[in-house]
């Protein structure tokens, strides 16, 4: 997975630099040229991509042509190039045919079998991965029929706190989630730990991960506290509509 997210991120890059001397010179590039010019002409020059998925340098073109998309419409910055170690991710597929994932064990196209955490049920087109920290995640879009809830209340007030959660209209309140404290005493120990080491020493790549993995158990409780919340109040009870 490192391998093939490591692939991606340097086609991604390889396309953006070639992007970037294609406009200077006049020319209006796409993803199918950049596939066109990658496969017959770049590609030949490095045996070790015959190794990886071909599904790779496909995407992350598709992924650099929306990218500039998204910034001519004014909805994003200009692309930038990708960092080791840093939104590391790659998207495969297979070849058109359905991915089915049942169950904890599921065989990915080229990848081979994985287990995940959580048991998944699931019929997609195309997989993405991505790692945080030292974690991989996988990701994907799939149909299902949404079911709708009775509510007993059509409208609340929501007012977000500092020393509390949030408090409703109705006069309910949700304490602050404690453990999301601890969590940022930590990471904030972590921080100053870091600081005081040696940069790209042995101790130093210790700490990093160990403040990765720290910045992503907060995102979690943060996440998990206001879903809890917004699930409460858009399929429990009530239906919000506004901030106070």
């Amino acid at each position: 997975m490192a391998q093939h997210a490591g692939y991606s991120r340097w086609c991604y890059n390889w396309g953006l630099s070639l992007w970037n001397a294609a406009y200077k010179d006049g020319f209006k590039p796409n993803a199918r040229k950049l596939r066109d010019v990658f496969t017959n002409h770049t590609k030949p020059l490095y045996p070790w991509m015959k190794n990886l998925s071909s599904k790779v340098y496909q995407y992350a073109f598709i992924n650099l042509s929306e990218a500039f998309k998204r910034f001519f419409k004014g909805l994003g910055k200009y692309p930038r190039f990708k960092k080791k170690g840093r939104s590391d991710s790659f998207t495969i597929d297979n070849c058109g045919k359905p991915i089915e994932l049942n169950g904890w064990n599921h065989k990915l196209p080229f990848i081979g079998m994985v287990k995940t955490y959580e048991p998944i049920e699931a019929t997609t087109q195309k997989i993405t991965i991505s790692r945080q920290a030292s974690d991989w995640y996988l990701s994907c879009s799939y149909e299902f029929t949404p079911t709708a809830t009775s509510k007993t209340t059509e409208v609340v007030g929501v007012d977000l706190g500092i020393k509390t959660l949030a408090t409703l209209s109705t006069g309910e309140i949700f304490k602050s989630v404690k453990p999301y404290r601890q969590a940022q005493n930590r990471l904030a120990k972590l921080q100053r730990q870091l600081s005081r080491k040696v940069k790209h020493s042995n101790n130093w790549y210790k700490v990093v991960i160990k403040l990765a993995k720290q910045h992503r158990q907060v995102a979690n409780i943060r996440k998990d506290a206001l879903d809890k919340l917004t699930t409460y109040l858009a399929k429990v009870r009530l239906v919000p509509v506004r901030s106070l």
